[in-house]
C-alpha cells in the first residue's frame, strides 16, 4: 500500500493526466502545423532568392487563411438564400449555443464564421443585419 494520502494519490494522477493531454496535443500541434510552416519559411526562402517573395508570400496567405463563400456559410446555419436576417440569427444562436454546451470550438468557430459572412453578404446586398457597421 502506498504511504501517500489518497487524495495526494489522485492528485497526481489528474496532473499526470493533463500532462500525458498536453503532450498528446504539441504532438498533434507539431504533426499538422509544423510542416506547414516549414513549407511556408522554405517558400518564402527560394522566392527571395529568385525575386518573387512577395508574390509567395500572398499565395502562401491566401492559402492559409481561405475565406469562407457564402454558399458553404448557409450550409453551416442551413439557411437558404431567401431567408431572413432575423432568422439566419435565430439559426446562428441556436446552432453556437449547443456547440457551446455539448460540441468542440471547431464547430463552435464554422458557425460564428458562417454567421460574419453571411453578415457581410446581407449588407452587401442592402438587407440590413440590424447591427452597427
Amino acid at each position: 500500500m502506498s504511504s501517500k494520502p489518497l487524495h495526494l494519490r489522485v492528485s497526481m494522477s489528474l496532473r499526470c493526466s493533463k500532462d500525458r493531454q498536453l503532450a498528446n496535443l504539441s504532438f498533434t500541434f507539431s504533426l499538422i502545423y509544423l510542416p506547414v510552416l516549414a513549407s511556408v519559411v522554405l517558400s518564402t526562402f527560394y522566392a527571395s532568392k529568385t525575386g518573387v517573395a512577395q508574390e509567395t508570400l500572398q499565395n502562401a496567405v491566401r492559402r492559409s487563411s481561405k475565406v469562407m463563400t457564402e454558399q458553404e456559410a448557409r450550409q453551416i446555419l442551413n439557411v437558404s438564400e431567401t431567408t431572413t436576417w432575423e432568422e439566419v440569427l435565430k439559426r446562428y444562436d441556436t446552432l453556437f449555443e449547443n456547440n457551446a454546451k455539448n460540441g468542440t470550438f471547431y464547430l463552435q468557430s464554422k458557425v460564428h464564421r458562417a454567421k460574419e459572412c453571411l453578415e457581410a453578404a446581407y449588407r452587401d446586398k442592402g438587407q440590413g443585419t440590424g447591427t452597427p457597421s
